[in-house]
């Protein structure tokens, strides 16, 4: 999901990596009566089946939305986002290394390799910057 000042701007991904607006609403960007509105419009121009995946920032209204609308669409956050909010944890000087490791969780092949990579973040950061592995 995009957010452009008080413009709600679903979008949807391709196989191209391209990102294409499935609407564009203006309202609260974390309002979920604003978010249902623009799910139900969809669902409206002919959404008929769920989602399968969701994936979206920190934005409480969106996700309060999809489960009233679309409860069985998983979630995910974005990694872009998630990302940002861990960085802004640490300090500059550790935050190419701590990007990379964060890379590493999230290109891992495998959920096995995620989880090693996980730990090992958390081993790495959690004892001096606890905040940025809560």
């Amino acid at each position: 999901m995009l957010f452009k000042d008080s413009a709600i701007v679903p979008s949807q991904g391709s196989i191209d990596r391209r990102t294409y607006p499935l609407a564009v609403v203006y309202g609260v960007r974390e309002s979920k009566l604003s978010w249902k509105a623009v799910l139900l419009e969809l669902k409206q121009r002919g959404l008929t089946t769920a989602p399968k995946l969701a994936i979206g920032d920190e934005a409480i209204g969106f996700w309060s939305a999809l489960r009233e609308v679309f409860p069985e669409t998983r979630t995910q956050r974005c990694t872009v986002h998630k990302t940002a909010n861990v960085l802004n944890q640490l300090p500059k000087k550790v935050q190419p290394q701590a990007k990379g490791m964060l890379h590493e969780i999230w290109n891992s092949p495998t959920k096995a390799d995620a989880e090693k990579a996980f730990d090992l973040f958390v081993k790495s950061y959690q004892p001096k910057y606890y905040k940025a592995t809560d």
